[in-house]
């Protein structure tokens, strides 16, 4: 591991019982992806497993692609929020984001034989939503998918451990 490796802050460490099975670093069956900055771009890292294939054994499934592609636009816009409050992700009152829209183009099939990356760039933000668009790319560089992110913010019971459901009223 390199020395810049090391020193990376990931946005899901500071996103305290977050049990969400792509970004949740609480929960041990997901994907536990790990974002962080580079520059304006966040960056998601990802080493696919065998079982992550499609019916082509060395192609990646494309569910598990958007969920990466989902979980880390979220996650950008999280800690781009963060970032805008001078906080560093989880620090004070937490901010919560939620999925509105996700749009991925698949352009060529992505090779499971190494890590992939997800790069995305801001392109749209007011208070309450957040725009990402998301490129995807196999582990020789090769552009295999694009996609946009829209994120909601969310209330603090979004986040509520016992579940977000009990706070709904089934009357509305």
């Amino acid at each position: 591991m390199s020395q810049s490796e090391l020193e990376r802050t990931y946005f899901q460490d500071g996103l305290h019982g977050n049990h969400c099975y792509g970004c949740g670093a609480w929960n041990d069956k997901g994907l536990q992806i790990k974002s962080f900055w580079d520059g304006d771009e966040s960056v998601c890292i990802y080493q696919p497993k065998p079982h992550h294939s499609a019916m082509p054994p060395d192609v990646m499934n494309g569910g598990t692609i958007a969920a990466i592609i989902d979980c880390h636009g979220v996650c950008s816009a999280i800690a781009d929020a963060y970032r805008t409050e001078g906080r560093e992700v989880g620090d004070g009152e937490k901010i919560w984001y939620a999925t509105a829209s996700l749009t991925v183009n698949y352009r060529k099939p992505t090779r499971i034989d190494g890590p992939v990356t997800a790069r995305a760039r801001l392109t749209e933000k007011t208070d309450k939503k957040t725009m990402f668009e998301v490129d995807f790319f196999s582990h020789d560089g090769v552009l295999t998918c694009d996609a946009s992110v829209l994120s909601l913010r969310v209330p603090s019971e979004w986040a509520d451990p016992t579940g977000l459901f009990k706070h709904i009223d089934s009357n509305s």
